[in-house]
């Protein structure tokens, strides 16, 4: 009985101690329409996120979950925004497509500057190709730019059919989150941790917060 005991308590020590990065199910969805999430960012002030799609982009109240704005973007006939972000006060957002091609957009007016030379906080043409947007590339590629996102030693990362893997520092998948609905295979969710949540998307539309778990 004594050998049967610490057997068991050899078996117990020896299992991997897994907990929840993030409570399942998510504490807010936002539904952008029939789009394709590809990238996210939040405003200055945590009030708003900008949701890229693959077509253009869209400006959310998350408190409210109601769209402020819709920006349109066309690049060589692509709408596809695989890079969004704000600038410092959150006036403006910067997307930009395959090739690199940037547009500013006035958050308030909801139009677009073409101005683009007087915005010294978007990323150059240099910065543009080290995040994978450059001339040349195929309209056809894809580049997520949040494949990945760390918070606390845990590691997110896109996985298959557009599910999220988190990651132990060891690199021990520690949670999945996995979404049966995506219908494009190739789907990459994009990975964001800001203030005590998770944030992704799906390629139906879908922005999802989840609540990271008290570790």
């Amino acid at each position: 009985m004594k050998n049967f005991l610490a057997a068991m308590a050899v078996a117990c020590i020896s299992l991997p101690i897994t907990a929840q990065v993030v409570l399942v199910p998510a504490s807010k969805v936002i539904n952008v329409g029939k789009l394709e999430v590809t990238c996210l960012a939040v405003a200055p002030k945590g009030d708003r996120i900008l949701v890229g799609t693959n077509k253009g982009a869209e400006l959310f109240d998350i408190e409210k979950g109601k769209r402020v704005a819709s920006f349109a973007y066309n690049e060589d006939g692509s709408s596809v925004v695989y890079y969004a972000a704000f600038n410092e006060n959150g006036e403006y957002v910067v997307l930009i497509g395959f090739a690199g091609t940037r547009e500013v957009w006035d958050v308030k007016t909801g139009k677009q500057d073409k101005m683009i030379a007087r915005y010294k906080w978007i990323p150059d043409a240099i910065r543009t190709r080290e995040l994978g947007l450059k001339k040349g590339n195929s309209d056809f590629d894809r580049f997520y730019q949040q494949q990945e996102a760390e918070h606390g030693g845990i590691t997110a990362k896109a996985g298959k059919n557009g599910d999220v893997v988190f990651m132990d520092a060891d690199g021990n998948a520690v949670q999945n989150l996995t979404y049966p609905e995506n219908k494009d295979q190739h789907h990459q969710a994009p990975c964001l941790f800001h203030e005590g949540q998770f944030i992704t998307g799906t390629d139906n539309g879908r922005v999802l917060f989840y609540e990271l778990a008290k570790r």
